[in-house]
Parts: C-alpha cells; structure tokens; sequence
C-alpha cells in the first residue's frame, strides 16, 4: 500500500515503493520516483541533460526535462496500460536528477555527458534519459559502447541525423553519422522509423520513412525492428518529432507527415524481444507546446521503456524459477 505521505520523490522509504500523491500536488520527479544519487539496487536510472544548444532550428529543449517529468505525473498507481503491471512493484526506478552543464561552456558537454551516463552505467543500472536535443544521444552511445560494444540503433525521428561534420562540432543532425564512423553502432544492424527528410547519407541504416510507415501496420513496424537489430544489444533514441506535429508540436524541428502517438505507442509496445540496453526521449521544448501534448507524448515514450523493462525483468525471473524447479525436479530434492 502506499504510504500517506505527500513528497513521494522525498519521502519514499524504497525505491518500489507505490506513490500517493494526487496527480496535481507534490514533488515532480519522473513518475514520482524517489529522487536520489543512491544507485544502489536500481534496476534503472532517470535521468534529465538540459541541453539545447546543438539546434539548427527552435530552441527550447533544455527545458524538455522538466515538461516530461511534470507531464508524468499524471501515470497514477494503478497497473500501467497496456502493460497490466504496476511497474514499480518489482522493478526498482529512481530519478537521479540532472546533469549540471556549464552554459558558458558547450565545448565541456560532450565529456560531461559521458563521464556522468558512465558512472550511472558502472552501478549496472538501465540508463533511460530525457533531453535535452538530440545531440546528447551522442555522448550517451559513447559510455553505452564502452560497456557493450558496438550498438545496434533504433531511432524514432523524422530527421536522419547523418550530416558529416568535424569530430568537435556540437550539432544535433550529425551524431548518426559520427556513431558511425567511430564504430560505436552497427549500421548493419540500425534502422531509423519515421523519417521524412533526406541527409546526403544513409551510412548503411535502414531506414523506414514517413510515407512507408503510414502504410504498415505496427506490428509490422515491430517486426522490421526486431528482424533489423538481429538480437544484438540495442539502444533505443526517440526524437518526439518523429510524431506528426499534431500529436507533437512542441518540439524544435517539426516536420508534417508523420504517424500519430497510438501507432508509434503500438510499435514500442511490441518491442519485448529487444535486447535494450540504454533508452532516450529528447527533443522536447515546451514553449511551442499546447496543453502538454507533446510532454504527455515523451512521458509516455518513458513509460513505456520502463515497461518493457519490467516485463523483461519479470521474464528472467520465471526463467530461473522454472529452470530451479526443473533442477530440483530432477535432482529428487
């Protein structure tokens, strides 16, 4: 049961504990998890990088962590939909807060980034991070690969991010092609959803464009994903503009044609045999947001993240007790 305490993100005695904060009060940590830099038995890590200045277009995304966090608020204590669990009861979630950047200094972000993702990595805990523009994912591929290898890459967006630039150049559409040339993903192994403008390169990524996915159903989606990634540990990036700007429209480079929140929600749903290891949202500003549409969107993309989490967690955990059960069947214990 929950406790009667307000301040859950304060108050919480563990990190499974369920919350009781109305939906309208209290502490605004992600899903009103606890907030601490206890890593500790995590099962997976928040965490909010407040960074915009790689946009090409409309600032604003620095603020994108918050807007997320205040949108999740409204994911109340009931079994989450479609998931049917409560996250939370097994799975251990906390909000590790922000990373602090030095605004006056962007040419220090990138080793920041990736110092900090590693040190939350090194505790064993899933990272699932909220930006901030899409160029933070570049450092975070960085610290994911030093753990495990050269990743295969999912990435939900309506832009290729494969413009070639110089290795110090701080730009959110270039960090595909960089993670390529530095061997940290697999493009063999990549496939982008969504897109619906064209960069001078594919870098050997497949690619499914707005016009296509118009056209499959989701679990087809799923099944391109799945088959394209092969098994291999994978890093999920969501840019919220790969939604059409309807159902996003705060966000800094919003393109029309894109598919609504309920397919891309089916997608990620169906995403189970995935092996993520390291998930994003990014590319939330909510200054050109309506009535918290597109935080409600990434809070969202998060939630599910989590979900999957949980479900995978539960999986391994009927697996060794089965696999226990068989053995002491066997063994006449």
């Amino acid at each position: 049961m929950p406790s009667n305490a307000i301040d859950h993100a304060f108050t919480a005695r563990s990190d499974t504990e369920r919350a009781s904060d109305p939906t309208y009060a209290g502490a605004l940590s992600f899903m009103r998890r606890r907030y601490t830099k206890t890593l500790k038995g995590a099962d997976a890590v928040i965490w909010g990088i407040p960074f915009d200045a790689a946009v090409s277009n409309r600032p604003g995304a620095r603020f994108g962590p918050q807007a997320i966090r205040r949108a999740s608020a409204i994911f109340d204590n009931d079994p989450q939909y479609p998931f049917h669990l409560d996250l939370f009861e097994k799975l251990a979630v906390v909000d590790y807060g922000d990373c602090r950047l030095d605004y006056g200094n962007h040419h220090k972000t990138p080793a920041t980034i990736e110092r900090e993702a590693a040190k939350i990595l090194k505790s064993g805990a899933f990272l699932l991070t909220l930006g901030g523009d899409h160029y933070v994912t570049w450092p975070l591929l960085q610290a994911h690969a030093a753990v495990h290898g050269p990743l295969a890459l999912v990435q939900f967006d309506a832009h290729q991010d494969t413009w070639f630039d110089e290795d110090k150049r701080i730009d959110h559409g270039s960090f595909v092609a960089r993670a390529v040339r530095a061997g940290i993903i697999d493009p063999g192994r990549s496939i982008q959803i969504g897109i619906r403008t064209h960069a001078p390169a594919d870098c050997g990524i497949k690619i499914l464009y707005g016009h296509e996915v118009e056209e499959m159903r989701a679990s087809d989606i799923a099944y391109a994903i799945v088959e394209r990634t092969g098994g291999h540990k994978t890093y999920v990036t969501f840019d919220i503009d790969c939604l059409d700007p309807a159902f996003a429209p705060g966000t800094g480079t919003p393109v029309a044609g894109g598919p609504s929140s309920a397919k891309i929600f089916s997608v990620l749903r169906q995403l189970g045999q995935l092996d993520i290891v390291g998930a994003d949202v990014v590319e939330v500003a909510p200054a050109y947001d309506h009535a918290d549409i597109t935080a409600i969107a990434g809070s969202t993309v998060a939630q599910h993240y989590l979900g999957l989490l949980a479900e995978r967690k539960a999986r391994l955990a009927d697996m060794n007790n089965n696999g226990a059960a068989g053995l002491n069947h066997g063994t006449g214990i």
